[in-house]
């Protein structure tokens, strides 16, 4: 399974993060797939390659919590209608 997930690169103190498309099996700083934005919390900036994203979602890749709360303030969700809800992808694997 593949998921969107951040990755941490920068150095001590001034953190940046990419977003990625990784296999789940994968530790934070493994080889991801394709590298599909990044995110800077100090400047609070966030690049996100839509097209990329969109093919990863439409193949089914889950995006974490913290991906999807950017996406979701960069207004990813109301722009292109991905029918996504976290809380409703977590009630669906419980049953």
């Amino acid at each position: 399974m593949v998921k969107l997930r951040l990755k941490r690169c920068g150095r001590k103190q001034r953190a940046i993060y990419r977003i990625v498309a990784i296999d789940i099996r994968s530790r934070r700083e493994g080889r991801d797939l394709q590298k599909v934005g990044f995110y800077d919390p100090i400047k609070n900036q966030t690049y996100s390659n839509v097209p990329a994203i969109l093919y990863f979602l439409e193949k089914g890749a889950q995006p974490t919590g913290t991906v999807h709360d950017i996406l979701r303030k960069a207004e990813f969700f109301k722009e292109f209608r991905v029918s996504f809800d976290k809380k409703e992808s977590k009630n669906k694997n419980h049953e």
